[in-house]
């Protein structure tokens, strides 16, 4: 049951050998690649769902404001 359900922490990972591999991003003036932005992906698509659950409004471009939220319930209800 979750009463006894024990939650997993960072002692329970194995531990993770690192490698860096350098290769240059041809797409940058300064060849950096980005590390940090992966996590900042899977949010935006859990908000833009929630807000279409409660609004029954898809957005479609971000980012999301209530301005734009406002806007596109206008333009369901004809309003």
């Amino acid at each position: 049951s979750f009463l006894d359900y024990r939650m997993p922490i960072s002692l329970d990972l194995p531990m993770i050998d690192t490698v860096i591999v350098e290769v240059a991003n041809p797409g940058h003036p300064y060849g950096v690649r980005g590390v940090g932005e992966s996590p900042i992906v899977p949010p935006l698509p859990a908000v833009a769902n929630a807000v279409y659950r409660a609004t029954g409004v898809r957005m479609q471009s971000l980012p999301i404001t209530p301005g734009k939220v406002l806007e596109a319930l206008w333009d369901k209800n004809g309003g």
